[in-house]
């Protein structure tokens, strides 16, 4: 069989779980929210004042804490679905 027929054939990731589907869709809404307040950072200041920069410092950091924790979960929940199904055969 050629490689990239193989590779076709050969699942990449773990089937999401309900949990793991709650922490992308999370981790998405964090990663838009962070988008849309350094985008439109004058207005979100104008609106929130003083506590717009802690705000958005806030923000930037809870996202990159998730973004960790969320590939770190994710990355193991494929390694043993792949250990397990490369074992399986």
């Amino acid at each position: 069989m050629p490689l990239w027929l193989d590779l076709l054939r050969t699942p990449m990731a773990a089937p999401e779980t309900p949990s793991l589907r709650r922490m992308r869709l999370t981790w998405q809404t964090l990663c838009l929210s962070s988008a849309l307040v350094v985008g439109l950072f004058r207005p979100f200041h104008r609106a929130a004042g003083r506590l717009a920069p802690l705000t958005a410092t806030v923000l930037l950091i809870v996202t990159l804490g998730w973004t960790v924790f969320y590939l770190v979960r994710k990355h193991r929940a494929d390694s043993v679905f792949l250990d397990l199904s490369g074992s399986a055969e």
